[in-house]
């Protein structure tokens, strides 16, 4: 029976790496008591300081584990999932324990499906307290970004010399501004400037070219009733004002396609240690468009939904709206169709293409994410001066070069040819997330 994941897709689950190799090691069945499996449940308990009765859901792989570890997956699930991946476990009727769990998880899943179906009406005019808030939260704003389009001109009289000696107060001060105006995502920019100053021998133009893309969205911002509605909606967002899920699901547009599961990160919030953050990037097989889904965990909590890297599966998903929709959600997915990713990746067929594609993705919306899922086909990766630079050209001749580390690795996987590869652009600079050759889909540079 088993389940349809590979050991190393296992691992990709795991929370880091201790938890990853503990888990691996207690992938034996001598550890095991009562191990069992049917077409919905892997079950079993796991000798530790105690006897833990550890349990996984088949459809979406979710753990569920007696010990106290905050921690999840934890050892106890990872190694239980690697057991059914060496298919070492019987198949069995589930004892009491593990069909309580599964009546429970059914029951939730039931009123989450009713809530949904409780969602407010798009089309109902807003009340006079809606209109109110609004009105306040827009005169505030305005006013923030008044405040900021002084300051950044006082910035630019001045001139950029020495700024690269500033401390961080001196962007945060400002971006805490923005922060009580409701502007956080612009705050969030503003904060990246600091990183950008005195970065690279090419920083003030680079630092330059920042500061104009936040006058050109202070200026948006005033004409933003003459702007179309799908830029109108990104304004917003961009500046910091949030969708709530309702609204993404009547305002945002709904995509069925095999998605592939191209890369992963996972990272701590710099400012809340017991918070983590991923991003995963999904490709439509079919549609090639690329998706992100954002999530965050607190407190070595699951993420809200299951997604493992170079996986694909059948769904739909939900984009946040805007004129160039990026960010989405699972609407839903088909988990028992789940598979490895094994065919080329719909891409750009030269480095030129995907230029052109972006630039015209920029054209749409100038305040493009610093990072954006390209996918080059055929190209092959370089190394030069001993592995002090990376790139990748294509059949074009044409180069572009790495970000990242792990370009051993990809060219190994080349063997010097041609190959497909998921990267983060930022720009300047590709980011490798993964390589497929010869029907076989790798991760790369941390991408789990």
């Amino acid at each position: 029976m088993g389940i349809a994941l590979t050991a190393e897709q296992v691992v990709a689950l795991a929370p880091d790496p201790a938890s990853a190799s503990a888990g691996k090691k207690l992938a034996a069945p001598r550890t095991w008591q009562g191990l069992g499996q049917n077409d919905v449940a892997l079950w079993g308990a796991c000798q530790g300081s105690a006897l833990y009765q550890v349990s996984v859901d088949s459809a979406n792989f979710t753990v569920k584990c007696t010990c106290p570890s905050r921690k999840f997956p934890c050892k106890h699930g990872l190694g239980l999932l690697l057991l059914a991946v060496a298919n070492a476990i019987p198949v069995g009727e589930p004892p009491a324990w593990v069909v309580e769990w599964l009546a429970k998880r059914a029951a939730t899943a039931q009123k989450s499906e009713e809530r949904a179906t409780r969602t407010p009406d798009p089309t109902a005019p807003p009340t006079a307290d809606q209109l109110k808030r609004a009105a306040k939260k827009l005169s505030r704003t305005a006013q923030g970004l008044d405040e900021l389009d002084l300051w950044m001109n006082d910035l630019i009289r001045n001139g950029l010399a020495g700024i690269e000696q500033q401390p961080l107060r001196f962007w945060d001060e400002r971006a805490r501004r923005l922060v009580d105006a409701q502007a956080p995502g612009l705050a969030a920019y503003l904060r990246s400037m600091h990183d950008t100053a005195g970065a690279t021998p090419d920083w003030p133009e680079r630092l330059l070219a920042q500061l104009g893309r936040a006058a050109l969205l202070t200026q948006a911002f005033r004409h933003l009733d003459d702007l179309s509605p799908d830029l109108q909606e990104e304004l917003r967002q961009i500046i910091g004002w949030n969708l709530n899920q309702d609204a993404v699901g009547t305002r945002g547009e709904q995509v069925n396609d095999e998605w592939l599961v191209v890369g992963q990160w996972v990272q701590e919030d710099e400012q809340r240690p017991h918070v983590r953050h991923q991003r995963s990037w999904l490709l439509g097989l079919a549609t090639g468009r690329p998706a992100l889904i954002l999530q965050t965990s607190a407190m070595g909590a699951p993420f809200p939904e299951i997604i493992i890297p170079t996986t694909r599966f059948r769904g739909a998903l939900r984009y946040w709206p805007g004129a160039v929709p990026v960010r989405a959600r699972i609407e839903a997915r088909q988990m028992e169709g789940l598979s490895t990713i094994t065919e080329r990746l719909p891409g750009a067929p030269t480095i030129a293409d995907m230029l052109s594609d972006m630039a015209a993705m920029l054209a749409r919306q100038p305040w493009q994410a610093l990072r954006r899922l390209a996918v080059l086909r055929d190209v092959t990766p370089l190394c030069t001066e001993n592995g002090a630079h990376w790139s990748l050209h294509d059949s074009a001749n044409m180069v572009l070069p790495l970000a990242g580390d792990d370009h051993w690795r990809l060219l190994a996987v080349s063997g010097g040819h041609p190959v497909d590869v998921a990267c983060e652009w930022d720009g300047e600079r590709l980011r490798p997330l993964g390589v497929l050759a010869q029907g076989t889909y790798t991760l790369l540079g941390g991408a789990i």
